[in-house]
């Protein structure tokens, strides 16, 4: 049997930063519950994977971040979509209606 595990990952790498976007778009979230809402839309993502992800995006003026206060330690960064971020997921929005097209049609 032919083993797609490398497909697969490179097609998740594909999407995560998507996925992310998506999320943040419908509040602001702290990495670990951005970690678990991606778990439960059944995309396993590790911290190793996030935070550098997060940093990036940050650095591009896709995401800012705010402190907040924690009632089980120490601030949380709290994560939200700038309005570079929003016009950028906007476009994502397009080009991954575009691609669904296009393999939906393929799948005929």
């Amino acid at each position: 049997m032919i083993d797609v595990t490398n497909a697969k990952s490179q097609m998740r790498k594909g999407m995560l930063e998507y996925c992310i976007l998506l999320l943040l778009k419908r509040q602001p979230a702290y990495a670990s519950d951005i970690i678990q809402q991606l778990k439960e839309a059944e995309l396993l993502v590790v911290e190793g994977t996030l935070y550098p992800l997060l940093t990036r995006l940050k650095k591009d003026g896709l995401l800012a971040y705010e402190w907040q206060e924690s009632t089980q330690g120490p601030p949380r960064k709290y994560y939200e979509l700038t309005a570079l971020g929003q016009q950028f997921l906007e476009e994502l929005d397009r080009a991954w209606s575009e691609i669904s097209n296009t393999v939906n049609y393929l799948k005929k």
